[in-house]
């Protein structure tokens, strides 16, 4: 198998093991998709198709529509067998990058007003991606696969709670924030030292605890 391959080439690969699909047509399902699971500019879901033909784990054909002459890619046997490979490997380890609590966790070096912003920004990323992720739930009765609707719930499912955590994480903090005087030099205060309790009892439970 190709050594050279990337994740996104497999994120991609996996799209043509469905179905076949033009290269704007896998952006918008990158778009629908693959923008809570593995997001990618729309620059990178046109080129991959072309490196995958170049690899042999897809082909392409011309078709035209109106005036137009676009490329239809679709899966190799190649191709098959490379995204069969890949899933059989062990997974690396998730990669969380969220700008906004990095910014967060710097706030003593800034004013108020920078951190209040950066939980207001992650608090509508997040609200943008559930309402988003929410459309695509309520849609899901005219979704292209029908037969993949048992993997797709259980995917939607870590990320409309992966959301709603966030979201419910930002009013958390604001709330907490608009208390500081400053950023800096704050410490354990009364109310720190109950958040810090309340932190201590919920990680006392153990992961995996639901409701």
């Amino acid at each position: 198998m190709p050594a050279q391959l990337s994740t996104t080439s497999y994120a991609v690969l996996g799209l043509l093991s469905l179905r076949s699909w033009t290269g704007y047509e896998l952006v918008q399902q990158g778009r629908r998709t693959l923008v809570h699971i593995w997001p990618k500019e729309d620059s990178v879901l046109y080129e991959e198709p072309r490196r995958l033909v170049a690899h042999g784990l897809a082909r392409a054909h011309k078709e035209r529509e109106g005036g137009r002459v676009r490329n239809r890619y679709e899966i190799t046997e190649e191709g098959r067998a490379a995204l069969r490979e890949w899933l059989a490997r062990p997974s690396a380890p998730p990669r969380l990058e969220l700008e906004p609590i990095l910014r967060l966790f710097y706030a003593d070096q800034g004013e108020v007003s920078d951190a209040l912003a950066a939980v207001a920004a992650l608090r509508d990323w997040a609200a943008a991606r559930y309402a988003a992720g929410a459309q695509t739930i309520r849609d899901s009765g005219q979704t292209l696969f029908p037969e993949r609707v048992h993997i797709g719930v259980l995917v939607a499912r870590l990320y409309v709670d992966l959301y709603r955590t966030m979201i419910s994480f930002a009013d958390l903090a604001e709330k907490e924030i608009r208390t500081w005087p400053r950023t800096d030099g704050v410490g354990r205060t009364e109310h720190v030292q109950e958040l810090i309790d309340e932190l201590l009892e919920i990680v006392g439970q153990g992961p995996g605890v639901t409701d």
